[in-house]
């Protein structure tokens, strides 16, 4: 059997083969509430054989949106549309996990279809927070700095969050430290300049993301599991970097967090990342090697053989497919085929299988 279609166990939960699909916002929601877009996209590629499918990120709070039309998970009444999704994700063998965020200073933005601009309070946009007063780029607003009393009431909606997450079905929860938002920002020196215990050495910044994942360790079932995307490097200098990253993740190993899903960059604007197939894949493989951690791979991985050849050569332990299942959300049915590995197909399709 290949590698990609091996099965992985996590904690008590069992995924079909290594195939994850990464979160990717749809910018559909109403209020934060799922509807039949959600559905179909996400069920989809349910259909399509992915072992593990993650929802796009959640917001644990409104003004922890990137637009007014991010999913959310910050009222009880979020549950019972998200309930529906997991429900027919695990009618097609597949796992539903879900994406915990707040975007910080990256939020109040409109969709991308409309320019990704900021809104104004009568825009339906409202004030943005962050670890310190300062902007993404001249294009952002201001945020305000959190106080430990802001800060505290962020790590509280993440709990409370897990625990509506765990009621509306979702079985894997990965929390959000990547991409410029908001944990991220605490973590990097270009973004965060406090001077209290949550700023300035190494220890203080990471303090935000270890006591969100205390938050949701308390309101999430222990033999479920908890994965949590990290941009590995800021790609700059003075910036996060791959060797802070390692030190993280052997932290976040000893507070039981099962997976790194490692991507990079976005905290930075305007930053020169050499993009590449599988550009992000070392950073994987290094803080697996340094800590013994599973980690999963994201990254322009496009192909069956890429997706194999990273598994092989112990690069990570699941790899995660984000465009490419956009184009194709049946990657993992044609990834059989390319690999020549049989694997059951939905039984309303199975005419087609051949």
């Amino acid at each position: 059997m290949t590698k990609l279609f091996t099965p992985l166990t996590i904690k008590s939960i069992s995924l079909k083969n290594r195939i994850v699909i990464s979160p990717m916002c749809q910018y559909s929601a109403e209020d934060g509430y799922a509807n039949d877009w959600h559905l179909v996209h996400l069920g989809s590629r349910a259909v399509g054989g992915a072992g593990l499918i993650i929802s796009e990120a959640c917001a644990v709070l409104p003004e922890g949106r990137i637009t007014p039309n991010d999913l959310g998970i910050w009222k009880d009444d979020h549950i019972q549309n998200l309930k529906r999704i997991t429900a027919f994700i695990e009618t097609q063998g597949a796992v539903p996990a879900i994406q915990l965020a707040h975007a910080g200073r990256k939020a109040s933005c409109a969709q991308p279809w409309k320019g990704g601009t900021l809104l104004k309070t009568e825009e339906e946009g409202w004030d943005t927070v962050a670890p310190s007063a300062i902007a993404f780029n001249d294009q952002y607003s201001l945020p305000h700095a959190l106080s430990v009393d802001g800060i505290e009431d962020v790590i509280d909606a993440f709990g409370a969050a897990a625990k509506r997450s765990y009621q509306a079905g979702f079985k894997v929860v990965e929390i959000h430290a990547a991409h410029g938002y908001l944990l991220h920002e605490f973590l990097s020196p270009k973004s965060n300049l406090r001077t209290d215990e949550y700023g300035g050495s190494f220890e203080n910044r990471i303090r935000i993301v270890c006591e969100v994942v205390k938050a949701v360790k308390a309101n999430w079932p222990e033999t479920f599991p908890i994965f949590i995307r990290i941009s590995a490097t800021d790609w700059v200098e003075g910036g996060w970097t791959i060797d802070e990253s390692v030190a993280l993740s052997k932290i976040l190993k000893s507070l039981e967090v099962d997976l790194i899903d490692c991507s990079t960059g976005g905290n930075i604007h305007q930053v020169k990342i050499p993009i590449t197939p599988g550009y992000q894949v070392p950073f994987a493989k290094q803080i697996k090697a340094e800590t013994g951690i599973l980690t999963g791979a994201v990254g322009l991985i496009t192909d069956a053989t890429q997706a194999e050849s990273i598994l092989l050569n112990n690069d990570a332990d699941l790899v995660l497919i984000a465009r490419e299942s956009l184009r194709d959300p049946y990657f993992p049915l044609h990834a059989a085929k390319a690999l020549n590995e049989q694997i059951d197909w939905p039984l309303q399709y199975e005419r087609a299988k051949k």
